[in-house]
């Protein structure tokens, strides 16, 4: 609070800050409602986020991704730089897909809002999305620069003052494989923003707000504050955690140091390897939202994300290694490595505070399908399938569920319709979650056939199949992934071609579990194989306890 700026009380901080999150649940409604591709209106791969005259972040949508929230307020200092906030006029759209502004690769596209009220400019508005396609060589690891992998907008004006920049949106049509999904995406991100400004300018209305800076302090102050509070309660110390994953042709190295010191935490990345050259590189703006994401996680889970929220701490990584990758390094599928910095920072502070973090996720796989669907039309999108959650200290992981990210399933009623493709089974796989007193959650295998009538392009995504998702304090490690095509093992950031009739399989990797198995109650381990979780052969090699098939009538 400011020296004469008036008081908000904590009951009307607490009104206003809900209605906040209500408004951008609004505006996320009216962006996937209005989206042309099953990518943001099935998977919800998007953020919306209300920001003040400042640029500072207050409020986002209830589901969205950490990525992109965390990378939302860094995005609009870029375009405001560009386009500095006396030269903005009612009616601007800004936006941008540049990985290095935006959310670390080409797919995703930031638009921004400013909002005027009685002709003053009083915040703005932002939606980010994955787009179907931007051209390239498609969504996927196998680009070797930049330039491979599409197109490349810098910050620009979509729309001056109400109307659209039509020759923006020819070339993005004229640069991409499905124009109608991804120009309609496009539009949905406008509108969506639009609906948001309206909003804006009615909550201000309501409470007779003719500033917002005012109620943005109070909320990141009340937001620092209390991570600061959590923050305090940990052990000072240094606190460091060194693992390999999966690169292209050799594991990459990834280093975390954690500093905590009083009421503030320092990330160093220091010691990690450097670039490769393929497309899984990580622009340091992704490295840093995922890194906030992880002490957001560990402290106040609870409190609605806001620039509050992240005033504690600070993230570092060398220019060049791969968490932070320089143009024209490949960054599409830049979460193969990038996901992999929110366990990094677990790790490190299992050492300091082990019953609050959790064992290793499973993570997400991504499977991009390029090709003709058979009633002729074009088919660029994506299948995100996810392996199981990592335990914790006080439950077992759940089955299937991405982590650190938190993209939805696509229905495969949806998929099939979309692409014309056949999805033959989805089933749980039992033991592949690590053994624990509480148990990693479960993969699962999902088999895809072929059915479109032409050949399709595919380009797997996927990591946990050389490390597997590491158990935590005596727990075990969980089930590797694979990808397979016609039973085959193929490589799993590779390019490959599916002729009709083929099937591809995704075997989803196991989370870590937690604990000791020798402390997991005989009546979790029953329930388990009862409900096809564990076998009868798992039960007894990872928690020694022999099972009568008679006892599970």
């Amino acid at each position: 609070m400011t020296i004469g700026e008036p008081r908000i009380d904590v009951v009307s901080l607490g009104i206003m800050w809900d209605r906040l999150i209500s408004l951008t649940d609004e505006i996320l409604t009216s962006l996937v409602r209005s989206s042309f591709s099953t990518i943001v209106r099935e998977g919800y791969d998007l953020s919306v986020v209300v920001l003040d005259p400042e640029g500072n972040a207050i409020a986002q949508g209830t589901y969205s991704l950490p990525a992109f929230t965390g990378t939302a307020a860094p995005t609009l200092e870029h375009m405001l730089r560009k386009f500095p906030p006396e030269t903005l006029r009612p009616g601007d759209i800004i936006a941008t897909n540049d990985a290095w502004i935006g959310t670390g690769h080409l797919f995703d596209i930031t638009v921004m809002r400013p909002v005027f009220r009685r002709d003053r400019l009083v915040g703005y508005t932002m939606s980010i999305t994955h787009l179907p396609d931007i051209g390239g060589i498609g969504y996927g690891a196998a680009a070797t620069d930049i330039f491979l992998e599409g197109l490349r907008l810098p910050i620009c004006k979509l729309a001056r003052a109400g109307k659209v920049d039509r020759f923006i949106l020819d070339l993005i049509r004229t640069n991409c494989r499905v124009p109608d999904q991804t120009i309609g995406d496009v539009m949905a991100n406008i509108t969506c923003n639009e609906v948001g400004g309206r909003q804006l300018i009615e909550f201000m209305d309501d409470y007779g707000l003719d500033d917002l800076m005012p109620l943005s302090r109070a909320i990141r102050n009340q937001a620092e504050a209390a991570m600061r509070e959590k923050i305090r309660a940990w052990p000072d110390g240094t606190y460091s955690y060194e693992a390999d994953v999966e690169g292209i042709d050799e594991a990459i190295g990834l280093a975390c140091t954690v500093t905590v010191e009083g009421d503030g935490v320092g990330i160093d990345f220091r010691g990690t390897s450097g670039c490769v050259s393929r497309g899984i590189n990580v622009p340091f703006c992704y490295t840093r939202a995922m890194a906030n994401y992880a002490i957001k996680c560990l402290t106040v889970p609870s409190i609605p994300n806001n620039e509050g929220a992240v005033a504690p701490i600070t993230v570092a990584a060398p220019e060049g290694c791969i968490l932070n990758a320089l143009p024209p390094a490949p960054t599409g599928a830049r979460h193969l490595v990038g996901h992999f910095v929110t366990p990094a920072v677990f790790n490190a502070l299992a050492q300091a505070v082990p019953s609050m973090v959790q064992a290793d996720c499973g993570m997400i796989s991504d499977l991009n399908c390029q090709g003709i669907h058979r009633n002729g039309r074009p088919i660029s999108t994506l299948y995100f399938a996810a392996g199981g959650f990592g335990a914790l200290d006080d439950r077992d992981g759940a089955a299937t569920t991405p982590g650190p990210s938190n993209m939805a399933v696509v229905p495969v009623e949806v998929w099939e319709n979309l692409t014309s493709m056949t999805i033959e089974r989805k089933e749980l796989m039992a033991d592949s979650g690590g053994a624990g007193a509480h148990r990693g959650g479960l993969g699962q295998e999902t088999v895809m056939r072929n059915d479109t009538g032409h050949p399709v392009t595919v380009f797997t995504m996927s990591n946990r199949t050389r490390f597997a998702a590491r158990g935590l304090l005596g727990g075990e490690d969980g089930q590797l992934r694979e990808n397979r095509i016609n039973g085959e093992v193929v490589d799993p950031k590779g390019q490959f071609t599916l002729q009709p009739g083929d099937r591809i399989s995704l075997l989803e990797a196991g989370g870590g579990g937690f604990g000791a198995p020798s402390a997991r109650a005989r009546a979790l381990v029953l329930r388990d194989v009862r409900n096809g979780s564990v076998s009868l052969a798992g039960a007894k090699r990872d928690y020694g306890v022999e099972i009568d098939p008679a006892d599970l009538a």
